[in-house]
């Protein structure tokens, strides 16, 4: 299965099992202060799925608030979006002087830089959902962007909501389907959904500034690029065309951002690339076959680009990876796992 860490608190002595949850809480989504009304006697389950850089949780437990205070705000974030799924019971957010309301169908937007407080379950009964934790740099959302997503409820019962939603609740029910290097491919979809759900909520507003519109627009570009990385003549003109813009437009978008296209989709395609080459069930498949997969079929140019991207060739990267040896400080993304494959 992917790697996962398991909390069950009939397994824990019920003076420990409050303590134990809320340090788990804290390693899945970011430092925060907890209480609840049954922290004497805190009945949970939570079990955190770590896929790479992505961390999907699915948890129930006994009414709590978790608070991230100005303080913890400021001193220890991880620079993470937190998505919430709630399956059961409500779950209500206070920030920047309101509080939201959220229950099943829904979906809520948390971003760690921001203190917030946040109560889960109705009255005495129990809070079950899922949440997702993404690095707020995959998602290339400026702060103040992302800031309006967090003050909406987004749907969970359609459109790309919905397909978010379903993936979170597969994945959750079926985590022992998945092998350990599976976990970067369903990161990979888990940011695309997302990113494309975010496009669509900028896009609903008719009367979004430009600034906004031209967010919204890079999003759908860059999960467009996502989805199609293994086509060969992916290239800008013909992103341009998918989009309906202009060649000079789709370069402008890049450029505002400090990169360019080409390098998005290089970068992209590495990635990918180096994944495969880190799974132990395709130690077989020669690597130019790898790259010709994601898109790179001239192996010479492929070649150059890893060790530029790496600092290490691909043959080197593979071997070295599948010996034991680690993966190359210069070749590492996202975060280790917190725990071991099971």
């Amino acid at each position: 299965m992917v790697y996962e860490t398991a909390f069950a608190s009939e397994d824990v002595p019920a003076a420990e099992r409050f303590g134990r949850w809320c340090e788990l809480v804290r390693r899945a989504h970011a430092p925060l202060e907890a209480d609840s009304p049954h922290r004497a006697d805190f009945r949970a389950r939570l079990r955190v799925l770590s896929l790479g850089a992505v961390t999907v949780w699915p948890a129930e437990f006994a009414p709590a608030v978790l608070r991230r205070t100005p303080e913890l705000a400021r001193r220890h974030d991880p620079r993470t979006v937190h998505v919430s799924l709630p399956l059961r019971g409500r779950l209500r957010v206070a920030r920047e002087g309101r509080a939201d309301g959220h229950g099943p169908g829904s979906l809520c937007v948390v971003d760690t830089s921001r203190p917030c407080e946040m109560w889960a379950g109705d009255g005495d009964g129990p809070y079950s959902g899922i949440g997702l934790e993404v690095p707020r740099d995959l998602l290339h959302l400026p702060p103040e962007r992302l800031a309006g997503l967090t003050r909406r409820s987004l749907s969970a019962r359609e459109g790309m909501g919905a397909l978010l939603a379903q993936f979170l609740t597969t994945v959750a029910a079926d985590s022992a389907r998945y092998r350990p290097s599976d976990g970067p491919r369903l990161a990979a979809v888990a940011v695309d959904l997302l990113s494309a759900l975010f496009a669509h909520a900028l896009e609903s507003d008719h009367a979004l500034p430009p600034e906004d519109q031209r967010r919204a627009l890079l999003l759908r570009v860059q999960a467009h690029i996502r989805r199609h990385l293994h086509d060969p003549h992916l290239s800008p003109p013909a992103i341009a065309a998918a989009h309906h813009i202009s060649l000079s437009h789709l370069h402008r978008l890049f450029r505002d951002e400090g990169s360019t296209v080409s390098a998005f989709l290089r970068d992209q395609r590495l990635r990918r690339i180096r994944q495969d080459l880190s799974d132990p069930a395709l130690h077989r498949t020669p690597i130019h076959s790898v790259a010709a997969r994601w898109g790179l079929t001239d192996p010479s140019a492929f070649s150059r680009a890893f060790r530029v991207a790496y600092g290490t060739s691909p043959s080197d990267y593979r071997q070295r990876v599948l010996a034991g040896g680690g993966t190359p400080a210069a070749a590492r993304g996202g975060l280790v796992a917190n725990a071991a494959g099971r």
